[in-house]
């Protein structure tokens, strides 16, 4: 049995990023576990537009109903919503900008939490449509943030994972990237070692 994985990487720093070492320590190990493969999409070498009324427009008219142009519009989402639902794992990796995430992995949020295709309202709140699935998080931080108020970065991510129905999220934190030689290569060295963990749990 084949396990897919989508790996999501958001780094303005492309190869220099502390997140992308993360993704590729993930990559790097996935291929070497038989059954195991992997997607990549990068949203910031293949960035998305802010989502505007245009956009959210062209979902809303029936598909048979659209013009050209929201046929385009739609597609996007269309697009990545196929891929995220065609794998069995989704793993982010991410840096922390501004105590946030990277704007690009909101606007790809912003395509796949769609009302009506990855969640519906109720009359008890918002109901996950996206079953079956699981998480994980590669987060790589130049401070010390991890279970602390500053941390508004964790808990927006599984917030909106959560939304679609993924609640099976793991968490791996690779901090303090920006406090020194030692604690970068300490905090990395653990970070790769939960990542081992968690490949061979695929």
């Amino acid at each position: 049995m084949t396990t897919r994985a989508l790996l999501v990487t958001a780094s303005v720093l492309g190869e220099n990023g502390q997140s992308t070492a993360l993704a590729k320590h993930f990559q790097t190990r996935a291929a070497a576990r038989e059954g195991v493969e992997v997607t990549q999409r990068d949203v910031v070498a293949n960035a998305l537009p802010h989502l505007d009324i245009a956009e959210l427009g062209a979902w809303q008219t029936p598909a048979q109903e659209r013009s050209e142009e929201q046929q385009v519009l739609a597609a996007r989402s269309d697009e990545l919503l196929t891929e995220l639902r065609a794998n069995d794992v989704l793993v982010i990796a991410v840096p922390m900008y501004n105590l946030g995430v990277p704007s690009q992995l909101k606007a790809w949020f912003d395509r796949v939490l769609r009302a009506g295709e990855t969640f519906r309202y109720t009359e008890n709140g918002p109901q996950g449509l996206v079953e079956g699935k699981r998480a994980v998080i590669l987060a790589a931080r130049g401070g010390m943030y991890a279970g602390t108020d500053m941390d508004s970065q964790t808990p927006h991510l599984k917030s909106m994972l959560g939304l679609m129905g993924i609640t099976d999220v793991d968490v791996v934190y690779a901090e303090g990237l920006n406090m020194g030689e030692a604690t970068r290569e300490a905090a990395l060295k653990e970070a790769f070692q939960a990542i081992d963990q968690l490949v061979e749990a695929l």
